[in-house]
């Protein structure tokens, strides 16, 4: 029986920068009041029936809020959202004061200027250390032809596909 290497976080962290990720706000509203937070950990899960899925950070407050709404949008984020990826990704109070969106068909929030967006109800949620990892049924989506870079993650800092 051979030993379990020990792997600690900031090891971890540095060799999955490598992993190159595009770049997503998980919206909801809870009680009237939109929230938001930045997600790199989407995914398609399954065609039939649609779902997809997320990771967030089992800590995180904005989550701990979207999961008692029962549903949630994946905004797909274009290269000149990056002010806005910075904005859903801090901890401030009011993260939509001036940030400008519609409702989609689960009320949840979907940002003018994104190439793409999934509307979808909470299907599952899995722990997994310090992670849930959520899965959506999809109710709705579109997604914008028009050619938008999409805003990538890569190695600490930002990109777009060309």
């Amino acid at each position: 029986m051979s030993e379990e290497a020990v792997i600690g976080p900031d090891e971890f962290k540095r060799v999955l920068g490598h992993f190159a990720s595009g770049v997503t706000v998980v919206t909801s509203v809870i009680d009237g009041v939109p929230a938001g937070m930045t997600i790199q950990s989407f995914t398609s899960v399954s065609l039939d029936p649609p779902l997809v899925g997320f990771l967030p950070s089992r800590d995180s407050s904005s989550w701990l809020a979207m999961k008692e709404s029962g549903s949630f949008c994946v905004n797909i984020l274009g290269f000149a959202q990056e002010d806005l990826c910075m904005t859903m990704a801090s901890r401030a109070e009011d993260k939509f004061d001036g940030v400008d969106w519609v409702a989609g068909p689960t009320g949840s929030p979907v940002f003018p200027g994104s190439i793409g967006w999934i509307d979808c109800t909470i299907e599952a949620v899995h722990e997994a250390g310090d992670h849930d990892i959520v899965v959506g049924r999809v109710v709705h989506l579109e997604a914008v032809e028009d050619g938008a870079d999409p805003l990538l993650f890569f190695k600490g800092g930002f990109g777009a596909f060309s």
